[in-house]
C-alpha cells in the first residue's frame, strides 16, 4: 500500500493543479459528468512499474482481483452520483495442431510421413451488470453498490490419425498429444473429448474510493463481499482400439463439480484504474 500512496501523490503532483479545483488549467472538469462512459483497467502492472522506480527491490505487486480474465468492464454515469457498472465477454475459439509422423505402412527410405489432427474449440461467455453510488467532495470520491454475474462456457477435442489400426497394425504410431512425441499407441487413443459445460453466478457488494489524479482519470481501491456459485456438468471422452478384429470405439463419462461461497472476493483490495469520456 505504501507505493500506492506513493504513486497517488506523484500523479497528483505531475498533474498539477490543486486538491480543491474541480476543473484543470484548461477548464476541463476533473470529475466525471451525466453521460460519460469509462473503461476500467487492472492497476497493479502501472503500480509496479513506478513502485519499481523508486526502490531497488525490483518486486512490487498490488493486488489484480478487479475483474474476471479477458473480460470488459466498464461504467456509464446516470448523474454525478451514481453509475451503472457492466461486465461483458463473448468469446467463441478454434485452434488446429498438426504433427506429422512416420507412416507404418511406408517401406521407403527415407520413411514416408503422415500427419496427426488436434481440433479444439471453446466458448466462454460472462454477462454482469450492477449499480454504483458515489458520495463525498472533492477529487477523493467514496463509492459502494451491487452487482450480479453470469457465467458460461464450454471446450471441445476431437482428433484424427494418420495411421489406423489393422491386422497387421495393432498399435500404430501415434501422438502424444500430452507431449508432442509420437509412438506405438498405448492401448487406445482419443477420438473427441467434450468438457463438462460450466456455470457460474455471483452476487456482490463492494465498496471503495477513487482519487482523480487528473481530469477524468482516477485510481481507486476496491472490496467486494457476496455470494457464488459454480458448476462443471459431466464430460465425455470418446477412444477406440483394435479389438482383434476389428477397430472399436468406446465413450466414457467424466465427473462433474459444484461450488459455493460466501466470502470477501478480494481480501486484499482490487486497486483500478479508470478513464471517463
Amino acid at each position: 500500500m505504501k507505493k500506492l500512496f506513493l504513486t497517488v501523490a506523484l500523479a497528483a503532483a505531475v498533474a498539477g493543479v490543486n486538491a480543491q479545483d474541480m476543473t484543470s488549467k484548461k477548464g476541463t472538469p476533473i470529475l466525471p459528468e451525466a453521460g460519460d462512459w469509462s473503461i476500467g483497467f487492472d492497476a497493479a502492472p502501472w503500480l509496479n512499474y513506478f513502485g519499481n522506480l523508486m526502490s531497488n527491490a525490483g518486486n512490487n505487486s498490488a493486488n489484480a482481483a478487479y475483474q474476471e480474465s479477458n473480460t470488459i468492464v466498464g461504467k456509464y454515469m446516470k448523474d454525478a452520483n451514481t453509475a451503472y457498472r457492466a461486465k461483458v465477454r463473448i468469446g467463441f475459439g478454434s485452434t488446429t495442431f498438426n504433427n506429422i509422423i512416420q507412416d507404418d505402412a511406408s517401406t521407403s527410405t527415407p520413411r514416408g510421413t503422415v500427419t496427426d489432427e488436434l481440433k479444439s474449440s471453446g466458448m466462454d461467455i460472462t454477462l454482469g451488470g450492477g449499480i454504483q453510488k458515489y458520495r463525498g467532495k472533492g477529487r477523493l470520491r467514496g463509492f459502494y453498490g451491487a452487482e450480479a454475474g453470469i457465467s458460461l462456457g464450454s471446450a471441445k477435442e476431437t482428433y484424427s490419425y494418420g495411421n489406423a489400426f489393422s491386422s497387421s497394425n495393432n498399435t500404430p504410431t501415434t501422438t502424444d498429444w500430452t507431449t508432442g512425441q509420437a509412438g506405438p499407441v498405448n492401448g487406445s487413443r482419443p477420438t473427441e473429448v467434450k468438457a463438462g459445460s460450466t456455470f457460474g453466478f455471483n452476487l456482490r457488494g463492494f465498496i471503495g474510493a477513487e482519487y482523480f489524479f487528473a481530469p477524468k482519470m482516477s485510481i481507486g481501491a476496491e472490496y467486494g463481499w457476496g455470494l457464488g456459485l459454480s458448476s462443471t456438468g459431466e464430460g465425455e471422452e470418446t477412444r477406440e482400439s483394435w479389438n482383434g478384429t476389428g477397430t472399436t470405439s468406446q465413450t466414457g463419462k467424466t465427473g462433474k463439480s459444484s461450488s459455493f461461497g460466501l466470502d470477501v472476493d478480494n481480501a486484499s483490495g482490487a486497486i483500478v484504474l479508470a478513464l471517463y469520456f
